[in-house]
C-alpha cells in the first residue's frame, strides 16, 4: 500500500496521473547518474535509453507474452513418470536439461 501511495505522489509531483503515462518515456530517466556509476563502466545503454518514434500506445503492451506451458519439459517428465505416480513402480528418467528449463521438476512434484 505504501509503495503505491509513494508512486502516486511521485507521479503527481511530475504532473502525471497514471503510471501508464510514463511507460516507455526514457527522457524521465536520470541517465548521467546511471552511466557514471562505477558498475556501469564498459556497458552500452543505448538500447535501454532509446526512445522509439511511435505513438504511446505502440510502446505499451504491444504483444501478449507467450507462455508455452504445454511445451515445458515437466509435461514430458509427468508422462514418463506415470508408472511411478499411478502404480508406485520405480522409474528412471534421463533427459537433457537446458537453461530454459529452470523450473524442471516443479510441476512433477505437484503430481
Amino acid at each position: 500500500f505504501y509503495v503505491a501511495e509513494e508512486v502516486r505522489a511521485l507521479l503527481a509531483e511530475m504532473g502525471y496521473t497514471h503510471l501508464d503515462q510514463i511507460i516507455g518515456d526514457t527522457d524521465l530517466l536520470e541517465k548521467r547518474a546511471l552511466i557514471q556509476h562505477w558498475k556501469a563502466r564498459g556497458l552500452d545503454f543505448s538500447k535501454m535509453f532509446f526512445k522509439p518514434h511511435a505513438p504511446h500506445e505502440a510502446v505499451h503492451w504491444t504483444e501478449r507474452q507467450k507462455h508455452p506451458i504445454d511445451d515445458v519439459l515437466d509435461r514430458k517428465l509427468i508422462e514418463l513418470a506415470k508408472p511411478a505416480l499411478e502404480a508406485r513402480q520405480p522409474v528412471s528418467i534421463e533427459l537433457p536439461i537446458r537453461n530454459v528449463d529452470r523450473s524442471t521438476g516443479a510441476m512433477l512434484s505437484g503430481e
